[in-house]
C-alpha cells in the first residue's frame, strides 16, 4: 500500500446518500449509412430513461461521450485525403437531432471525447494494416479498428505508442472545441479521453478551452509498450482530485456492458461496492451495446438494472458527471461529507 493511495482514501470526500451516474461513449459522428440506426437507437434510450426516476423525481440521465468527427470515406475512395466529415455536416442531422432531443429531456448529458477516435495521421501511416484497409474501404465503427489507433492522443501507428508534440494537441482542440460550439452552443465541462490514454499537454488544453472534470478509471494511462499493453504514470486519482493543470478528475470504474454478457446484476453489485464506499457509482457502457439486433435487450437490461437499483436504494439519486463535479467542489451538504471510517476500511480493500 502507498503513501499516495493511503492519502486519497482520506482525502476523498463520501457522498451522504447513494448516486449513480450513467456514462456511456463513442456516440456521435458515424459513416453515412450508421446515422439512422445510431439515431434511432438514441430515441430509444430517451424513452427507456425518461421511464425511470429516482425518489426526488429526477429521470435517469446518460452522459454522452461524443466523438464529433470521422473520415469521410466517399472522399478516402475517390481521392485518398483525409477529409472530415464533423457532427454538424448535412449527413450527420439525425444523430444531432436526436441527441438534441435528449438533452431538451433532461436525459443526456454531452461530454468531451474527441474529434475522432483516433489520430489522424497516426491512422493514415497504418492504412496498409488489413484491419485498416478494411475499416477504410467498409462502413465500419471505430470499435473495428486496432487498440492502439483507437487513442486520440499518441501515435498509435507503432508499438510501443509515440507521444504527439504539444502544438498538435493544442491544435485539435482547439478545433475539436469549436466544432462543439458550433452544434451544441457550448463546450462540454467534462471530458473523457479515448481508452483512457492522454497527458498533462492534453488536461492543459482542455482546461484552457473550458474542461473542467476529466473521468478517469482511477489512473492515468499514457500510451502502450511494445506489446501493446496500457502504461500508467502511477498516480492514484480519485474522486474530486485535482491537479497541477487546473483539471480533477472523476472515477468511473463500474462496466456494464450487455452485449458481453453482463447481466442487471452487474451493474447492481458495482453500485454497492461504492455505496460501502461512499463513492457516486459512474458506470461505463458503450454505444455498441445498444446498436443492432440485440440493441432491443441491451435496453431492456439497462432499464431492469435501473429499477433494481432504485428497489435497492429508497434515497438513490441520478445525475450527470458535470453536475456531480460541483456538488463536490462545493462541498454541498446535501451530497458530500468528510468519509467515515467504514468507508476507509472498504476504499483499502480490507472487509
Amino acid at each position: 500500500m502507498n503513501a499516495a493511495r493511503l492519502l486519497s482514501v482520506w482525502r476523498e470526500p463520501a457522498l451522504t446518500h447513494p448516486v449513480l451516474v450513467l456514462e456511456s461513449d463513442d456516440w456521435g459522428a458515424d459513416a453515412p449509412g450508421r446515422v439512422a440506426e445510431q439515431a434511432r437507437a438514441l430515441y430509444a434510450l430517451i424513452q427507456v430513461l425518461r421511464s425511470i426516476r429516482d425518489a426526488t423525481g429526477r429521470s435517469a440521465v446518460m452522459t454522452i461521450g461524443l466523438v464529433s468527427g470521422i473520415i469521410d470515406r466517399e472522399v478516402w475512395r475517390k481521392t485518398a485525403r483525409y477529409v472530415r466529415l464533423t457532427l454538424d455536416h448535412p449527413s450527420q442531422a439525425a444523430v444531432r437531432e436526436a441527441l438534441e432531443s435528449g438533452i431538451a429531456a433532461g436525459v443526456f448529458a454531452i461530454q468531451w471525447h474527441g474529434l475522432e477516435h483516433y489520430w489522424p495521421p497516426a491512422l493514415l501511416a497504418s492504412r496498409a494494416q488489413p484491419a485498416v484497409r478494411r475499416w477504410l474501404e467498409q462502413e465500419a465503427p471505430t470499435e473495428a479498428l486496432p487498440d492502439a489507433l483507437q487513442s486520440r492522443w499518441v501515435d498509435g501507428s507503432v508499438l510501443p505508442t509515440q507521444a504527439i508534440a504539444g502544438a498538435l494537441i493544442e491544435q485539435a482542440i482547439a478545433e475539436e472545441a469549436a466544432c462543439l460550439r458550433r452544434c451544441f452552443g457550448r463546450v462540454p465541462t467534462v471530458a473523457v479521453p479515448n481508452t483512457f490514454v492522454w497527458n498533462d499537454d492534453v488536461e492543459a488544453a482542455w482546461r484552457r478551452a473550458g474542461v473542467e472534470w476529466v473521468v478517469t478509471p482511477g489512473a492515468r494511462h499514457t500510451g502502450r509498450d511494445a506489446q501493446g499493453r496500457l502504461l500508467t504514470d502511477r498516480r492514484w486519482l480519485y474522486n474530486g482530485a485535482p491537479s497541477a493543470t487546473g483539471v480533477r478528475y472523476l472515477v468511473r470504474d463500474v462496466y456494464f456492458e450487455p452485449a458481453r454478457g453482463h447481466d442487471p446484476q452487474r451493474l447492481v453489485s458495482g453500485l454497492d461496492r461504492q455505496v460501502r464506499a461512499g463513492r457516486p457509482c459512474l458506470v461505463e457502457t458503450h454505444r455498441f451495446n445498444y446498436l443492432g439486433q440485440r440493441g432491443a435487450q441491451a435496453r431492456e437490461a439497462l432499464r431492469c438494472a435501473l429499477e433494481m437499483a432504485l428497489a435497492r436504494y429508497a434515497k438513490l439519486r441520478f445525475a450527470a458527471s458535470e453536475e456531480l463535479g460541483a456538488k463536490l467542489l462545493d462541498r454541498d451538504a446535501d451530497w458530500v461529507r468528510p468519509p467515515r471510517l467504514a468507508h476507509c476500511w472498504t476504499r483499502l480493500g480490507v472487509t
